[in-house]
């Protein structure tokens, strides 16, 4: 019978987040980008100017500030995607893949600016009176109360869709490969009586047990609510990702003489026709599908981070939001790519993630394995933190308050049973739950989109009044 679900999600998975997801992302991404102005590029300098003035205009009904929204949002999105999600776009899609990742960066930040600006101008409250944000909110204040089965059907996705599947499953698949011994595990006689009592293998049984220290770990900091998530997320996200960028500096230093060859096999295999039409397209949807696990734009949980923000502005909040998919899926997806080109093996049988980008830091760095798996946990804790919040924000709109914070139990046991599913089952209710999510997101944005216009026209037009 779970075999039988398993299949089932991944054959759903693999229809909906095939054209589908690849139109309504990209195709609506393109949209935006292009009635936007470019906005992803033309307002680049504008947003770092804002991230600088940090807590400036953060005195709005809010529990965090706009750039605590932009580090929490950065901290649930540079997680597994960006390693394990990279080697799985390598494995399946080749080379190619990451250069449409990098289209789908481009046309994420400016979904993630309409996301910004209309999680601010639509913000919502919950049954207590605490000012919260999301697509459920945007669609019902911005499209009107006829429209709230749509807002309806994302918090009922989103319930799902924020579980950490993936990053619950890899992280225990890396800890495993860095630090057990298959031996070990098969005759450990207190791994057979925990399996016996489960019905499980020692493999796992070992999984279970790691998936209870996860859950135990990531409670301490999310049962303390959004300021704790967000204050944890502020440190760890500059340490994580500098620390990550030092790793593959030294591996493309010390390895000087790939790294033509490697940039160049991405252009080259992203427009390779050898296999057709159909191959093409299907590299071009490998990676968008493997973009929007890594930077969530058009999904819908950014918006329910940004509008926690006490930023009163809309337009000043959107140019913070859309800086999030340059560094996930621009920035930190290059550097996992560059290493597992010049130091792994993609040529693999089957779906490989992390045990892809292991062997490849592994090989390119002393010790590497183990580095990566210490970024890898900083990774996969950051999202988790913030994707419980997402999902209890989900489960608060749709219950009440009430009974919404039990969801936060919820969620951690859930990081507990997906620690044992196979990786693709993962993988598959990843994009099927990511798929459902991105429909009403993207309804809500595209029709949405004018009023963004407007109010970024108006934006810039006193900005220039002022100066």
């Amino acid at each position: 019978m779970i075999h039988q679900i398993e299949q089932f999600i991944i054959a759903a998975a693999d229809v909906l987040s095939g054209y589908p997801l690849f139109f309504l992302l990209i195709g609506g991404g393109l949209y935006l980008f292009i009635s936007s102005g470019a906005v992803s590029i033309r307002r680049l300098p504008h947003s770092i100017r804002e991230l600088r003035k940090r807590g400036a205009g953060d005195s709005g009904a809010g529990q965090i500030s706009s750039v605590q929204a932009l580090t929490s949002v950065i901290g649930a999105t540079v997680g597994m995607g960006n390693i394990a999600g990279v080697a799985i776009a390598l494995v399946m899609g080749g080379p190619g893949a990451i250069f449409w990742m990098w289209v789908s960066a481009v046309v994420g930040m400016a979904t993630k600016y309409h996301e910004g600006v209309l999680a601010i101008m639509y913000k919502g409250k919950d049954d207590m009176g605490n000012p919260q944000g999301g697509p459920m909110h945007i669609i019902e204040k911005g499209m009107g109360p006829k429209w709230k089965p749509l807002a309806r059907f994302f918090a009922i996705a989103g319930l799902f869709g924020t579980m950490c599947i993936m990053n619950a499953n890899q992280l225990t698949e890396a800890f495993m490969a860095a630090f057990t011994n298959p031996d070990d595990i098969a005759a450990s006689a207190f791994l057979s009586k925990i399996g016996a009592f489960f019905s499980l293998e020692n493999y796992q049984a070992y999984r279970l047990l790691f998936g209870c220290a996860i859950a135990v770990i990531v409670g301490l900091v999310i049962l303390g609510g959004i300021k704790r998530i967000a204050n944890v997320a502020s440190v760890l996200v500059p340490f994580m990702v500098g620390m990550y960028f030092l790793m593959v500096l030294y591996i493309i230093l010390t390895n000087l003489h790939a790294v033509p060859a490697a940039v160049a096999s991405i252009f080259r295999e992203a427009f390779n026709l050898r296999a057709g039409i159909g191959a093409l397209a299907g590299i071009a949807i490998i990676g968008a599908r493997r973009a929007a696990l890594v930077n969530d734009a058009g999904i819908g949980t950014a918006s329910i981070m940004h509008g926690a923000s006490a930023n009163k502005n809309a337009v000043r909040e959107g140019l913070i939001a859309m800086l999030g998919p340059s560094i996930d899926s621009g920035l930190v997806c290059t550097l996992t790519a560059i290493a597992i080109l010049i130091c792994g093996n993609i040529d693999v049988e089957g779906i490989k993630g992390l045990e892809i980008a292991m062997g490849a830091f592994a090989k390119g760095i002393p010790m590497g394995d183990i580095l990566l798996m210490l970024v890898v946990v900083c990774f996969a804790l950051s999202s988790m933190f913030s994707y419980s919040f997402y999902g209890t924000s989900c489960a608060t709109y749709l219950f009440g308050t009430r009974i919404g914070k039990y969801y936060r139990w919820f969620f951690l046991a859930t990081l507990i049973v997906f620690a044992v599913v196979p990786i693709e089952a993962a993988v598959g209710a990843c994009d099927f739950f990511y798929a459902l999510m991105a429909i009403p997101t993207m309804i809500a944005i595209l029709t949405l989109s004018p009023r963004v216009r407007k109010a970024t026209r108006e934006y810039f037009k006193k900005e220039k009044s002022d100066k």
